[in-house]
């Protein structure tokens, strides 16, 4: 059955998704409900559109279309032919891995085909994830998974170089170790493009600390050449495009906090093949308060990326690190940064960040052929101290727009500031990652740049009453009572302060 509808055209978009919205006594006429999908045409142009319906916002006889359907159809037309359409095939897909069933390869492809030309809703999207959630994924469909996603995007082609790469699977506040490993492996004569995501649950990605010093939205063909003029880069994945599908996925997965094992595996080592990563190093924390809990839990997973990274050719190596405690001392873009330009300067700051961004440089460096097998670290070390980094820092940021002679001080935080100071004498028992995180955000990071909190005391530390345990920052009284309130734990299911352990 098909109809023709006068358009209401709605200028509003649905950021991707076309919907279009119709009279419920329309719908019962033509057999349709709510989430079916529509043909719309008008003269030779046609696309496909999810149904919404509607008893007053438009009348009998009339169709809205929000602001991507007259964008395909090319105008918006006097009149369109609607007839109902028949739903992806992907959909039935979904159904099987609901039911247990193992999904085929062109059954995984044709998922990541429709997600990517906007042919399912989310609730459909919600379906897999949820799927493979609860029923997981086998290797050979994890293996399909990450070259689907890869496919998806653009890849980044260095002719001829051998490419590092590393990530860390997050969850620990102050970790920003990317700058600092980066700017070395660059400095050793390797190749690393560094594509990192913003924050999205953390008080700081790296894309936000670096956006404090230079640009990072930048366009592949330039990502491209900066990478061959400086061996590196540290930009966001906007406009990089690489693993498309994987940004889609996330949006839906992040919500409801899913994180299918497998999806996690090929989200990750997805992007290090769009890079054209052969070597990759991944930095598992583990702790209270860190994604991953246990050691034996971080083995396991460790082992999942080595098969996946064979499948992939790539040469996957896992490091298990301390994720119980904050890492460095600034959280929050703008303290971030401030606090990456002093260890590169060669302050005396922060040392367990250095001494772990350290480590993890000297692996990618045996990795790379730089260094000898357990000498990659004190290679690494002699880059930072001679400053060779801070001068291969400086040249990644003027090749990314930024001002390379940028100091600590120039950059700018937040002008509101809270210390907290020490109530009793004692020791540091304990630095709640979440509840510092949530603290930090509360104050304003990472939207407002200059916003966060610097820790002044480190776990297992022993202090005396009235000494400063951190400094919150903000553009507003507001934002410091509203952290306040969360660090003194008057919701103590949701927020942990810095616990001091009296001393005997």
């Amino acid at each position: 059955m098909k109809r023709e509808f006068k358009p209401k055209c709605i200028d509003v978009s649905t950021t991707g998704l076309k919907i279009a919205v119709m009279n419920k006594e329309d719908a019962e006429e033509m057999d349709l409900n709510g989430m079916d999908r529509i043909e719309i045409k008008a003269g030779d142009k046609e696309c496909t559109a999810v149904l919404d319906l509607t008893e007053e916002f438009v009348k009998k006889g009339e169709i809205g279309l929000f602001k991507e359907i007259p964008e395909e159809l090319g105008k918006c037309p006097e009149r369109v032919t609607v007839k109902p359409k028949e739903k992806p095939s992907s959909i039935k897909s979904i159904k099987s891995k609901l039911d247990g069933e193992e999904l085929k390869e062109n059954e995984i492809n044709q998922i990541i085909t429709d997600l990517m030309e906007e042919r399912l809703t989310d609730v459909e999207l919600t379906g897999w994830i949820s799927a493979n959630y609860i029923r997981g994924l086998s290797e050979p469909e994890t293996i399909t998974l990450t070259k689907a996603i890869v496919n998806s995007g653009e890849t980044i082609q260095m002719d001829g170089k051998k490419i590092l790469d590393k990530h860390c699977i997050g969850g620990v506040p102050g970790n920003r170790t990317t700058p600092l490993i980066v700017s070395i492996i660059a400095a050793a004569g390797l190749t690393i493009p560094k594509t990192s995501s913003r924050a999205i649950t953390s008080p700081a990605g790296t894309a936000d600390t670096m956006e404090v010093m230079c640009n990072v939205e930048i366009e592949k063909e330039r990502v491209e050449e900066i990478v061959e003029q400086t061996g590196a880069c540290m930009v966001g994945g906007k406009l990089v495009n690489l693993a498309a599908a994987d940004d889609k996925l996330i949006r839906i997965r992040h919500p409801l906090s899913l994180d299918p094992r497998g999806m996690l595996l090929a989200s990750i080592l997805a992007k290090k093949k769009a890079v054209g990563a052969e070597k990759v190093i991944i930095d598992i924390p583990i702790g209270e308060g860190a994604k991953i809990k246990s050691k034996e839990e971080a083995k396991d997973l460790a082992g999942d990326f080595d098969q996946l990274g064979d499948a992939l050719d790539m040469d996957v190596h896992c490091l298990i690190t301390d994720g119980d405690h904050p890492i460095g001392c600034a959280i929050g873009p703008a303290l971030e940064a401030i606090e990456v330009l002093k260890i590169l300067r060669g302050d005396d700051v922060s040392p367990e960040l250095k001494e772990k961004s350290l480590r993890l440089a000297g692996i990618l460096l045996e990795l790379g052929g730089k260094a000898e097998e357990g000498k990659g670290w004190i290679k690494a070390r002699n880059i930072l101290e001679s400053k060779k980094a801070y001068e291969k820092f400086k040249e990644i940021i003027r090749a990314q727009d930024g001002d390379p002679e940028i100091k600590p001080g120039d950059i700018e935080v937040g002008d509101v500031t809270k210390t907290v100071k020490a109530e009793k004498s004692g020791k540091i028992s304990h630095i709640d990652n979440k509840g510092i995180a949530k603290v930090a955000k509360l104050a304003g990071a990472p939207k407002e740049k200059g916003a966060g909190m610097y820790l002044e005391v480190e776990e297992g530390e022993k202090i005396k009453e009235g000494q400063e345990l951190f400094t919150l920052y903000a553009d507003s009284e507001r934002k410091i009572e509203e952290a306040l309130e969360a660090y003194e734990d008057r919701n103590p299911i949701e927020f942990s302060k810095i616990i001091l352990e009296e001393l005997t």
